[in-house]
């Protein structure tokens, strides 16, 4: 069993000796940012045009849904979220440390990504996954 989680998807980062981050992809023609990697800008068109950067862990709420139904096993209600990060980019995941009430919750509000067990889950080793949430900004 391994003492370092895995990443729960193929762009978070977790190196041995630094603080877990997210990797996305800037297009080196037009400066557009995506979450994961990719061979094409999807803004520009460029091709091979790529590179790989860490993206910020702070940002703001763009949109956000609060889910009542679920997969077996998934506890709800939950807070699905879409966040612009500093540099632009938008990702989504989920909120957490907040109420999942449309009352508690604000349209830009600063939030930051955080990096935390993946909700118990586990692979047939019984190794850890780590994933990524959004949680409002303190302060």
């Amino acid at each position: 069993m391994s003492t370092q989680p895995l990443p729960a998807v193929p762009f978070l980062k977790i190196p041995e000796d630094a603080d877990p981050y997210l990797e996305g992809h800037r297009c080196d023609s037009c400066g557009a940012t995506y979450l994961g990697e990719r061979d094409v800008c999807s803004k520009c068109g460029a091709r091979d045009q790529m590179s790989k950067v860490k993206l910020p862990n702070s940002g703001k709420l763009y949109s956000f849904s609060i889910v009542y139904r679920s997969f077996p096993g998934i506890e709800v209600p939950y807070v699905s979220a879409i966040v612009d990060l500093d540099d632009g980019t938008a990702i989504k995941g989920n909120l957490i440390g907040v109420e999942p009430d449309p009352a508690k919750i604000e349209f830009d509000m600063p939030v930051e990504v955080v990096f935390d067990d993946a909700l118990g889950r586990k692979d047939r080793e019984g190794n850890a996954y780590m994933a990524y949430f959004f949680q409002p900004k303190a302060g």
